[in-house]
């Protein structure tokens, strides 16, 4: 990697809950791969050139971005990796506008104006942590996916603090016999690789978030899992895990009967924001049970 480090200054329009967001970061950081030291976040990525190292730190009305990369020219996606990483290009304007009046949602959008949906760095890794996060805990999940790190990842040039790996890549994944978990997950996982490491999906940076309903096709994978891959992964605004336990158990605090058809009627009328009316409901049952939301 170049011996440099990069620093920018990434805009984002105000309001923006920066701690809501790092604390998600910090719940689910991979060892080897992220790390949270004091209100900085730091972790590898797989860029076009090379890997690289990205800082991020909130200031005062910006985040304050550093970047140790092996090819400069991967700056820019670096960077536009780092936006979606952190919802930076949201409009919290046209959010409150459409959800803020809602009679269930809006008291919620109305207490946290600047909730964003905390996204990814590349899609196929959220598609493989998803996975890895089928019916398990967020702290069970980070402890198998830090063993993959380690065992498959690759190594960085120099360990910045203690991230030290990239995400194993697809071809590496898809090669993989056996992993820390249950045989039937274990093959979702190659399964998913193969077809990225294949070309047969797009789960690239960038994709279009249509691409993970295609994951439906595979076994293992089914509509929560799809939903919260275009969702995280994607950027799609309009995503909604309506299965999702937490999202179930909000609503049913809020008043809303546990019906699978119920929910999702309800659901309608947050388009084309469903996706921020899921962070929110997260948000709320995490607020209420005093924890971080396990989605």
């Amino acid at each position: 990697m170049t011996s440099g480090v990069i620093a920018r200054e990434l805009a984002y329009r105000e309001p923006y809950d920066a701690a809501a967001v790092l604390r998600f970061l910090r719940a689910r950081a991979i060892p080897g791969l992220e790390e949270l030291a004091g209100s900085t976040y730091r972790r590898a990525v797989s860029l076009p050139h090379g890997p690289g190292v990205v800082e991020l730190t909130p200031a005062d009305g910006h985040i304050a971005a550093a970047f140790r990369l092996a090819d400069r020219r991967d700056l820019d996606a670096a960077i536009a990796r780092c936006r979606r990483l952190l919802d930076l290009d949201a409009d919290p304007a046209g959010v409150a506008a459409a959800l803020g009046t809602d009679p269930l949602l809006g008291p919620l959008v109305q207490a946290r104006p600047g909730l964003r949906v905390p996204g990814s760095v590349d899609p196929y890794e959220t598609a493989i942590r998803a996975v890895i996060g089928q019916q398990v805990s967020v702290a069970a999940a980070r402890t198998v996916a830090g063993r993959l790190v380690a065992a498959y990842g690759e190594p960085l040039p120099a360990p910045v603090g203690t991230v030290t790996h990239t995400f194993p890549s697809a071809h590496v994944l898809s090669a993989v016999a056996e992993l820390p978990m249950p045989r039937a997950r274990t093959r979702t996982i190659t399964t998913v690789a193969a077809a990225v490491a294949s070309g047969t999906f797009d789960l690239g940076f960038g994709a279009d978030p249509a691409a993970a309903n295609a994951l439906l096709e595979l076994p293992g994978i089914g509509p929560w899992t799809a939903s919260y891959v275009a969702l995280r992964g994607l950027g799609d605004p309009d995503a909604f895990p309506g299965t999702d336990l937490g999202i179930r158990y909000a609503l049913v605090d809020l008043g809303v009967p546990d019906h699978r058809g119920t929910i999702a009627a309800l659901a309608e009328r947050w388009r084309p924001l469903r996706s921020y009316a899921a962070q929110h409901l997260w948000t709320y049952l995490g607020h209420r049970a005093g924890v971080e939301s396990a989605t």
